[in-house]
C-alpha cells in the first residue's frame, strides 16, 4: 500500500442529477404498471364469476336430465309389468318382453351416464367454490335478459376487462417512447471524495461533475426511440384487433343466443306436447287393443330423446347466457365468492 505515492484509499459520494421530467415519466410509467395489474385482477374476477356460472348449470341440467331419465325408467318399469301380464294371459308375446326390458336397459344405460355428468360438473364446481359444492342447488336465475346493451356494444367492450389489460400495455410502451425520447438529453453527475495517502504524502478532496456526451446517437439513441415507437404501435394494433374480434364474438354468442331462445319456445309450445300426446294415444291404443308394445315404446323413446333434447338445449342457450352476462365483473373484489356462489346460482 506504500510502494508507489499515487497508491491511496479513497471514498466518496456520487449522485445523478436526474431531470425532472424523466423522474415524472418513470413514475406514470409504474402507475400505468400497477393500473394494469388491476385491471388483470378485474379480467381473473370475471374468469372467476363466468365458470363458476358455467359449472353450476351443466351441473343443474345434469340433474334435471337425471330427473327426466328416472320418471322414464319408473313408466318402463310399469311396461315391462304389463308385458309379462299380457304374455301370461295369452294377450302378448315374448317379444314384447324383451323390447321392454331392452327399452328399460337402455334407460338405465342414460341414467348412467347423466349420473357421470353430474358428478364432473360437481367437480369442476368445487374447483370454483370450494365444499359449498357439495350443498343442493338452488333455483335458476333469471336467465331472459343480460346487462349488455345490443345498441352500444362496440363502446361498453372498449371497457372489457382484457381489453383494458391491452389498452394499459398501450399506455406503458407509450410511456416507455416518452421515456425513451427524454433519454436523448444526457443527465448530469456529481462526486465528492476523499483519497487517503501515505504518511509522506498529504490527503487530498475532491469534488466531480460528469456530463455522458451522447456519441454516435444515429446508432443508439435514435435506435431505441424507434424500437419504443414501434412497440406502442404493436400495442395499438393488438388492442384494436382484439377489440374488432371480440366485438365480432359477442355479436355471434348474441345471435346465437336469440335463435336458441326462439327454439326453446318452440320445444315448449310445440315439440314437447306433441310428443307427450303422441306417447299418450299410442298407450291408449294398446290398452284398447289398437296398438302394439311396441309402438309404445317407439312413441316414449322419442319423447324421451325430445325431452333431453329440449334440455340440451336450454344448457347451451343458458351457457351462453353466462358468457354474455359475465363478460364484465358483477361482484366487487370485497365480497368472497365462495359464500355468494352457491346463493346466486
Amino acid at each position: 500500500m506504500t510502494r508507489d505515492f499515487m497508491t491511496m484509499r479513497r471514498i466518496g459520494v456520487m449522485q445523478e442529477l436526474t431531470r425532472t421530467d424523466k423522474r415524472r415519466l418513470r413514475a406514470q410509467r409504474f402507475e400505468r404498471e400497477a393500473e394494469k395489474s388491476v385491471a388483470e385482477k378485474s379480467a381473473t374476477t370475471a374468469t372467476i364469476e363466468r365458470e363458476t356460472a358455467l359449472a353450476w348449470l351443466d351441473r343443474y341440467y345434469a340433474e334435471a336430465m337425471s330427473t327426466a331419465i328416472a320418471e322414464q325408467l319408473d313408466q318402463a318399469k310399469l311396461e315391462i309389468q304389463a308385458a309379462e301380464s299380457a304374455y301370461r294371459a295369452g294377450r302378448g308375446n315374448q317379444a314384447d318382453i324383451f323390447n321392454s326390458r331392452s327399452a328399460f336397459a337402455f334407460l338405465e344405460d342414460k341414467a348412467s351416464d347423466i349420473r357421470r355428468r353430474i358428478g364432473n360438473a360437481n367437480i369442476v364446481l368445487a374447483r370454483w367454490i370450494g365444499d359449498a359444492a357439495q350443498l343442493p342447488l338452488g333455483d335458476k336465475p333469471a336467465v331472459d335478459s343480460i346487462r349488455l346493451d345490443e345498441a352500444t356494444l362496440e363502446a361498453q367492450l372498449g371497457h372489457h376487462p382484457e381489453l383494458a389489460v391491452l389498452a394499459k400495455q398501450e399506455d406503458i410502451a407509450t410511456t416507455e417512447a416518452q421515456l425513451a425520447k427524454a433519454n436523448k438529453k444526457a443527465d448530469w453527475s456529481i462526486e465528492v471524495a476523499v483519497q487517503k495517502r501515505g504518511p509522506g504524502y498529504s490527503d487530498m478532496a475532491s469534488v466531480g461533475l460528469s456530463v455522458p456526451l451522447q456519441w454516435d446517437r444515429k446508432n443508439r439513441q435514435d435506435r431505441e426511440l424507434s424500437s419504443k415507437l414501434a412497440q406502442v404501435e404493436q400495442a395499438r394494433a393488438e388492442r384494436e384487433d382484439a377489440l374488432r374480434a371480440h366485438v365480432a364474438e359477442v355479436r355471434a354468442m348474441l345471435n346465437e343466443w336469440h335463435t336458441n331462445r326462439q327454439r326453446q319456445i318452440r320445444y315448449e309450445q310445440e315439440l314437447i306436447p306433441f310428443a307427450r300426446s303422441r306417447t299418450e294415444a299410442s298407450l291408449a291404443s294398446y290398452r284398447g287393443g289398437k296398438a302394439t308394445l311396441a309402438d309404445v315404446l317407439v312413441a316414449r323413446r322419442s319423447e324421451i330423446d325430445v325431452r333431453l333434447q329440449a334440455l340440451q338445449l336450454g344448457q347451451e342457450t343458458d351457457r351462453l347466457w353466462a358468457q354474455l352476462n359475465f363478460l364484465f365483473p358483477q361482484y366487487g373484489h370485497t365480497q368472497p365468492l365462495r359464500s355468494r356462489a352457491n346463493k346466486d346460482f
